[in-house]
Formats: C-alpha cells, structure tokens, sequence
C-alpha cells in the first residue's frame, strides 16, 4: 500500500492539474496558503483533516478523492496497513477504507476520537452515516448534543454544522458513511 502522503501529493496534483489552475489560483479557490499547497504536492507536509476539507470545498469534491488508490476487483483491507490522516492535536484520526467511486456515490472510514478530542463544528457536501463501534462520544448536531456510545447510529446531512467530541478517558471509535445523492457532489478526476 502506498504511503497516505503520496496518495494526497498525487491526487492534489491531478486535480489542480485538470483544472488547469496555478498553485496561486488554488489558494484563492480553496483559502490554504499556496505554500502549504506545494508542500502537499511535494510530499513535505502531510495535511491535516482540517486542511483536506478546505480544499475539498474549494474544489466542490468529496474529501477522501484525496485518498483514492488504483482500483482492484477485490479489496481487502486491514486498519493496521492504513496511514490515518489526523487532526486536532492528532485526537482524530480518520481511516479511510473505501474511498468515494462516483458509480457508488459513497466512501467509508473508520474514525476514532481518542480521550479529550474536540472535532470541532464544520459543514460539507453529503450525508453522514455513523455507527459506533467503541465506547461512547458526543456529535454536536446544529448546536445539539447527541450522545452516542457502542452500537448506536446517527444519520444527517453533512451541510447542517457538527462536531464530535470525547470527554471520557477511553478512545471512542465509529465506521463513517459519506454518501452524495446529488450529481453535484461528485468529482469525475
């Protein structure tokens, strides 16, 4: 499996790249300094989830277009080979098993909250699917706190502002579902 920040380095690139946009021109487009977007590229920064997102926006693509490998017919994958990207001081960690196909219209992760996590409110393009897998969390939905512990499921839009957050001691873990109904969401790269 080849290493996340290559995978992000290479897919940035292409995607610029067939939009015919300069590094300056991405900035402007996506709000991340142009110089942290030639680090991307370059394989000398590895972004956070934060940072993806932003551009994932920028563009009007789905956030694990980023994280996208060759397709093979058959996948079988282990979370133990997989590089997660992470964000707020490395508490969130986002494992991305089956990133977005347009034929499918979704992509799957495995996120885990460890103790202390704020995720802090965002929005964006889709719907979210999560099932709790381990422990328990908050998803702060509009403002509203859900709290979620194993086994439990939430389901909403991903343009309505949320959060997640884990005030235990013990990591919480969930399988994430983004799916896009609409045309518009998806990315043909």
């Amino acid at each position: 499996m080849e290493p996340i920040q290559q995978i992000i380095a290479r897919n940035l690139l292409k995607l610029r790249k067939s939009r015919n946009l300069t590094l300056e021109q991405t900035s402007e487009l996506t709000g991340v300094s142009k110089a942290m977007l030639a680090q991307i590229e370059n394989e000398k920064s590895n972004p956070t989830v934060t940072t993806l997102w932003k551009i994932a926006k920028g563009f009007q693509v789905s956030f694990s277009m980023f994280l996208k490998e060759e397709e093979q017919p058959i996948q079988q994958v282990n979370i133990r080979e997989l590089d997660p990207v992470v964000d707020s001081d490395d508490l969130y960690k986002v494992y991305s098993f089956f990133p977005y196909h347009p034929e499918n219209r979704f992509e799957l992760y495995v996120v885990d909250l460890l103790p202390g996590c704020e995720h802090l409110p965002k929005t964006h393009p889709g719907e979210e699917y999560l099932f709790v897998k381990e422990g328990s969390m908050i998803v702060e939905i509009n403002g509203k706190p859900y709290h979620v512990s194993d086994g439990d499921a939430l389901h909403f839009s991903g343009t309505i502002p949320h959060g997640y957050f884990n005030p235990s001691s013990e990591k919480a873990s969930y399988f994430m579902m983004m799916y896009y109904p609409e045309e518009g969401n998806d990315v043909n790269v």
